[in-house]
């Protein structure tokens, strides 16, 4: 496998940039904020991230000043019952946060729970997300158990932080726009609007032959050749990230695209090579 050059802007100490999500996302993306940043040095009217998960791009660039409007896009009910909650109910949603006793029992029972509203459902998906392992929010994920400096299942539940991070969302609504759906297919038709940018991070699906996704994510199936050759068509500016395997490196050199490496350090300290893909040489 030819190996993509280094990035000249290293993965960055996540402690060091602003924490814009409340949602804490498996493969989040947190650490690329440099990159996004220099990539849309030149302003764009309108981001779009058909994966959006956690949301950090589209949040950061909003509220940076780097992108006029964000449209989001996620296909999984959860998820999307989040993003809905915080743009439409993001003050109540903050209140129930502060008011949350936070517990396994009171867990478990709100895990049970079947949600009537749309606020019910993304206070559901957000304790869930903070208070399991990892934060995943697929099916049969563990609550935490012994969590940081051995807190347990609340030791990621910030009330006064979440509620911070949830009236800046609010503060910036009328930028966001949010849509549940197929990802690929909004890829498809956004790619082909003038002016757009697209920030591309598809699930882990199995590329290289990882199979991650199928834990990490309720959907995780998507085609890694579709994405490719539609950003191709579309002749769109995009930035967009990979896990570093051959068929990935194969399918940037088949379609004439950039790539950088990053190495990310995961959950275990390994550092792992991650790509950072881009039409245009931005970051060798």
């Amino acid at each position: 496998m030819t190996v993509a050059p280094t990035s000249a802007i290293p993965a960055v100490n996540v402690a060091s940039v602003p924490q814009r999500s409340p949602l804490r996302y498996p493969g989040g993306k947190t650490w690329l904020v440099p990159h996004i940043r220099h990539w849309l040095t030149d302003p764009s009217p309108l981001l779009v991230e058909p994966f959006v998960g956690g949301g950090i791009v589209s949040l950061t660039a909003v509220m940076e000043g780097l992108a006029d409007r964000a449209l989001m896009v996620d296909r999984d009910r959860d998820v999307a019952a989040f993003w809905r909650a915080a743009l439409m109910h993001g003050d109540e949603l903050a209140d129930r946060v502060l008011e949350f006793p936070v517990s396994r029992p009171a867990i478990e029972e709100l895990e049970r729970r079947v949600p009537e509203t749309v606020l019910d459902h993304g206070f559901r998906t957000l304790v869930l997300n903070r208070t399991r392992r990892g934060g995943v929010l697929a099916p049969g994920a563990a609550l935490t158990r012994n969590g940081e400096n051995g807190n347990g299942v609340g030791s990621r539940w910030y009330p006064q932080t979440l509620a911070d991070r949830l009236a800046n969302i609010v503060a910036q609504a009328d930028r966001l726009t949010f849509c549940e759906g197929d990802g690929l297919a909004v890829l498809e038709l956004t790619a082909t609007i003038d002016g757009v940018r697209l920030f591309v991070d598809p699930p882990y699906t199995g590329a290289g032959g990882k199979r991650a996704g199928s834990r990490l994510y309720a959907h995780n199936v998507v085609c890694h050749r579709h994405i490719f050759e539609a950003l191709s068509r579309s002749g769109c500016d995009f930035l967009m990230t990979y896990d570093c395997s051959p068929e990935i490196v194969e399918l940037v050199s088949e379609h004439g695209f950039e790539a950088v490496t990053v190495r990310m350090k995961n959950a275990h300290h390994d550092r792992i090579p991650e790509l950072v893909i881009t039409r245009d040489r931005l970051f060798a």
